[in-house]
């Protein structure tokens, strides 16, 4: 199972990934690789970004984060999470009962990771670059040193 080390980089995963899917329609990340200094997401997608949308994608993560929305977790069965939520990076043999981490009202994903208590610990998200090929799109970003 995938271990996540920094709090506010993997927060600022789920707040990328919630908003990718409001702008967009799209599925959640279907591949991440959360460091501490950059990170990327990888979405199933038909082309790169224009740099508009990027610059977009990252005004409204950055607005999400700066509204200080609460962080907190909750315990849910399979069944109950299956049908709200996006279970496709659910790992083998996660068990009936699910951790959901819940964003304020933007987010609501299960996860095993560590998260910060509220968005505005995250700080600025700037989305470093994007690049597409063979139906994936990645998108790079990073924060900026600590809140």
């Amino acid at each position: 199972m995938k271990e996540y080390s920094e709090p506010r980089m993997h927060t600022a995963e789920h707040l990328l990934n919630q908003t990718m899917v409001r702008m967009f329609g799209c599925g959640r990340a279907f591949s991440s690789h959360i460091e501490k200094k950059r990170s990327k997401c990888d979405y199933k997608f038909d082309r790169d970004l224009t740099a508009a949308e990027a610059a977009e994608l990252e005004k409204r993560v950055n607005e999400a984060a700066a509204a200080d929305l609460p962080v907190r977790e909750s315990f849910v069965s399979r069944e109950e999470a299956a049908e709200k939520l996006d279970l496709g990076r659910l790992p083998e043999g996660a068990g009936d009962r699910l951790r959901v981490i819940l964003i304020g009202d933007y987010d609501a994903c299960p996860c095993i990771g560590p998260h910060v208590n509220s968005t505005g610990e995250i700080g600025r998200v700037k989305i470093v670059s994007t690049g597409f090929g063979n139906g994936i799109l990645r998108v790079r970003f990073k924060l900026d040193k600590e809140v």
